[in-house]
């Protein structure tokens, strides 16, 4: 299920190229990531409840919002492979926030993984033609840089955020959030309206529904029950992604080097499922069961009458949400 997003990641080059226009890039985030975001909503009807109101706007600016931002600036400034080749390292970043924030600690066999998985993306796409380094743009560099960094520590935060709140709900917050703010930055900015055409209506759906609406709900899903250097890896299959449609849709050839560079990033993703099935530490063991967690005592509730009726065991499982139109009685421990 986590393979879904780096793969519908993957394949918007191609869908961007041929259907999306090129030149209004806040007005195309915010047409990507709304309707998602509201589309994600209608499915969980839950609205947002004490700390998720802040965690959302969070997570929407690193994961929506600013990420977009930096990777258009980047891609607007560098090769793409070169800024491909940069947002690649984040299959190692990711684990180290992981190890940092969450005691994750990774296995060696990730962390090499990472780095042959990388070595076999700037072998993928790097060395061709315009892709010196006399070309290489250092604002470039800090855009990619910076946009790898905020999703890796706002995936990372989401993680660690996650709990026992709904997966649809969160992700739509999120994104609701992040699109909200494309959508004043772009009426600042002037970017203007895309043409209301077929193909357009066609690509935007695609990017909506299934590279941003049903990939991340895949991602985050992969995030709460992978350890997340083994999610980080999975990721690395977003750039072989780009390159085989390419060769798919617009005929290009491999060589011998992008070859071995496809074998490298097939090998990083395998050694780090292959660590995984070994456990890590701070995580339980792929199989095992988990120790049971003690019965909840009930609790007594009041139904005004004088008397106390016990209530249900377990609690609710949608923590930080709150069905919309319900009432918002305040709930007491």
């Amino acid at each position: 299920m986590t393979a879904v997003a780096p793969v519908a990641w993957g394949s918007t080059y191609v869908v961007t190229h041929q259907l999306l226009p090129p030149d209004q890039p806040l007005t195309g985030a915010a047409l990507r990531a709304l309707p998602a975001g509201l589309l994600l909503l209608a499915l969980a009807r839950r609205r947002p409840r004490g700390a998720w109101w802040w965690r959302s706007a969070v997570l929407g600016v690193l994961n929506v919002g600013l990420f977009f931002w930096l990777v258009y600036l980047s891609a607007q400034l560098l090769p793409s492979a070169v800024a491909a080749t940069v947002m690649a390292t984040s299959s190692v970043v990711l684990a180290l926030l992981a190890w940092l924030l969450l005691g994750q600690r990774p296995a060696v066999a990730h962390l090499v993984g990472g780095v042959v998985g990388v070595g076999g993306v700037a072998l993928l796409l790097l060395g061709g033609a315009g892709s010196g380094a006399e070309r290489i743009d250092p604002v470039g560099v800090v855009c990619a840089v910076a946009a790898m960094l905020c999703s890796s520590l706002g995936f990372v935060l989401a993680r660690r955020w996650s709990g026992g709140a709904d997966l649809l709900a969160t992700t739509s917050w999120q994104l609701l959030a992040g699109g909200a703010g494309l959508a004043v930055a772009a009426a600042v900015s002037g970017d203007g309206w895309p043409p209301l055409d077929v193909p357009t209506a066609l690509g935007f759906g695609y990017v909506t529904v299934v590279a941003t609406a049903l990939a991340l709900v895949c991602w985050y899903a992969g995030l709460r029950h992978l350890p997340t250097s083994t999610v980080g890896l999975v990721g690395l299959l977003n750039p072989l992604t780009g390159v085989a449609l390419g060769c798919l849709v617009f005929g290009e050839v491999l060589g011998a080097r992008q070859w071995l560079g496809v074998v490298l990033v097939v090998g990083g993703v395998l050694l780090g499922q292959r660590a995984s099935r070994g456990g890590e530490r701070g995580t339980p063991r792929h199989g095992s069961s988990p120790r049971p967690a003690a019965p909840r005592p009930a609790l007594a509730r009041h139904d005004g009458s004088g008397r106390h009726r016990p209530g249900r065991p377990g609690g609710s499982s949608d923590v930080g949400a709150v069905p919309i139109g319900a009432a918002a009685a305040p709930a007491r421990r």
